[in-house]
């Protein structure tokens, strides 16, 4: 299992659309570019076929930015590392695909806090061969989009739902000179912020740490569509959590549950987390730069 889990100048902050601070979350790819460290992404599944243990580690930087300083265009890639000990068998190690990716947010609404972004995924296979999940590379597209409730009236109890947000994923990655593993996937988070709560709809006096805390759960569909006979079934998980986000960095943890039949096998329990590091805030001038505009002050 891969887990990527993938605030500066004026706009440089992470995820930052209109008065909304989205996430980064654990599965789903996050929409807007953004100068990111993701440090440390462990997991552990426990499956009918014995415990899979990775630690995922990317990097994302912004080369892009508009004349308003909003984030428009990032590079980034990254890699896990996975030990696979099952109930019979020997255990196996290594490093799987290399993950690379450009995103481009073509399109945002400050004031409806939405964001749009399409991009481009390759995965070359120079990991371990009984780790990664093919021996072809794999190119395909990505469409993101995110959404903040900020938007809707500041009416008695309705007013309530203006912390909650929307991001979505969609890809397909077919695998290039050979037939398997043409792989598509859709993921979405619904996430519930307090601190917007907090900030800009009603302070209820949280303290801290629960002010900067987030609510959260993603909805994860996965699929061979072509692939090894008896692989190409579709995996439906529900994959809930709580994050901690402050303005240098982001801890989340979260579990997973099987949302079909065909993924309860693969996921009889698991723990995933991410720690996720905002560089441009410890390093502002080269954290900031980008190609239109130079270093960051």
């Amino acid at each position: 299992m891969l887990v990527f889990a993938m605030r500066a100048g004026v706009a440089h902050a992470h995820g930052v659309v209109g008065d909304y601070i989205f996430l980064e979350p654990l599965i789903t790819q996050d929409p807007a570019p953004a100068n990111e460290f993701d440090i440390l992404g462990p997991s552990w599944v426990k499956s009918s076929d014995g415990n899979d243990y990775s630690i995922s580690s990317s990097i994302e930087k912004v080369l892009w930015i508009d004349d308003n300083y909003m984030p428009r265009f990032s590079i980034g890639g990254g890699s896990f590392w996975q030990h696979q000990s099952p109930f019979h068998g020997q255990n196996r190690d290594g490093f799987s695909n290399l993950t690379m990716f450009a995103k481009w947010a073509f399109f945002y609404s400050q004031k409806h806090e939405f964001l749009a972004s399409i991009g481009a995924q390759i995965q070359v296979p120079v990991g371990n061969t009984g780790i990664q999940p093919s021996s072809h590379t794999s190119l395909g597209p990505t469409f993101l989009w995110e959404k903040g409730m900020g938007d809707l009236p500041n009416w008695p109890v309705l007013k309530y739902l203006r912390p909650l947000g929307i991001q979505t994923d969609f890809g397909y990655v077919p695998a290039i000179g050979g037939p398997t593993n043409h792989h598509m996937f859709s993921d979405a988070v619904i996430e519930y912020s307090l601190p917007y709560l907090s900030n800009n709809v009603e302070d209820i006096g949280l303290k801290w740490p629960l002010r900067n805390m987030f609510l959260f759960n993603e909805f994860n569909y996965d699929q061979l569509i072509t692939g090894p006979s008896g692989q190409t079934f579709p995996t439906i998980l529900a994959t809930p959590g709580l994050a901690y986000v402050s303005y240098h960095f982001e801890v989340e943890m979260g579990t997973q549950f099987a949302l079909n039949n065909a993924s309860r096998p693969g996921t009889h329990a698991a723990i995933l987390g991410l720690i996720d590091i905002f560089y441009d805030s410890f390093f502002p001038k080269w954290g900031n730069w980008t190609i239109n505009r130079g270093p960051g002050e």
